[in-house]
């Protein structure tokens, strides 16, 4: 007996709600795997090593090599935290104040500054793409969210050392570190961290290795809001009662 024409959007709602459903549970499934294994690969990875085969870049090398929390300075991860997201130990995933700030700037005809927290940055570098579109932040927002949900502060920290572009085709302090220090991501000191987070969140025009006058002033700025943090013990501290952090 063949289908009544009412049946038919009812049965297509039904699969189309089974899709979503099932997409929903196998992307918490990933994240909750992810918090306990090291991710061999990322999106952001992929595509720029798409985006160098596709373009007959024959000068490129892709480097990536996943280095364990205890097996990297303490000074990276607040290196990181200081240059990018000095709220990271205390937000739960959204910097508001960040956004506030960069909507009343936009209001004001200024130019656009970002407002991603390294949580966010994670969400898009692990399962997402570049790009400016209301489809990519509404899932770099989702992700986020399972993210912060699922993982404590220190993974997504230990996450993103591990995955954030530091030079050209240079992925993670531990590529980073072999390519530019010669050195292990344990002995790094607080200007060589500094200086690997001074080039975000642009590593492809400003170089760790040929450092400009730019990236230098930043290595120093980051170097001494390191000191005023209070060091890697930052990381760990409770969050404050009331007031703003910068």
């Amino acid at each position: 007996m063949s289908p009544t024409p009412r049946s038919l959007p009812i049965r297509l709602a039904r699969y189309v709600g089974l899709v979503i459903l099932a997409w929903f549970a196998l992307s918490w499934l990933v994240v909750i795997l992810l918090r306990f294994v090291p991710p061999w690969t990322s999106a952001m990875m992929m595509e720029r090593r798409v985006e160098a085969f596709v373009t007959h870049e024959s000068d490129f090398t892709f480097r990536h090599r996943w280095v364990g929390w205890d097996a990297v300075s303490p000074q990276v991860g607040l290196a990181m935290v200081a240059g990018e997201d000095q709220k990271f130990p205390f937000h739960h995933g959204f910097d508001i104040d960040a956004i506030q700030d960069a909507i009343d700037a936009s209001d004001e005809g200024k130019r656009l500054r970002g407002a991603s927290t390294i949580s966010q940055q994670v969400a898009k570098n692990l399962f997402l793409w570049n790009g400016r579109s209301f489809v990519r932040k509404g899932l770099e927002a989702y992700f986020t969210v399972l993210i912060e949900a699922t993982w404590p502060k220190r993974r997504i920290l230990e996450v993103y050392m591990n995955i954030v572009e530091l030079g050209n085709g240079i992925y993670g302090v531990g590529a980073a570190s072999d390519v530019f220090y010669r050195t292990t991501p344990d002995r790094l000191g607080v200007i060589q961290a500094a200086r690997l987070a001074a080039v975000l969140p642009n590593p492809r025009r400003f170089r760790v290795d040929a450092p400009s006058a730019y990236v230098q002033k930043r290595t120093a700025w980051i170097a001494q809001q390191m000191g005023q943090l209070g060091g890697p013990a930052y990381l760990t501290r409770p969050a404050p009662v009331a007031g703003r952090v910068r």
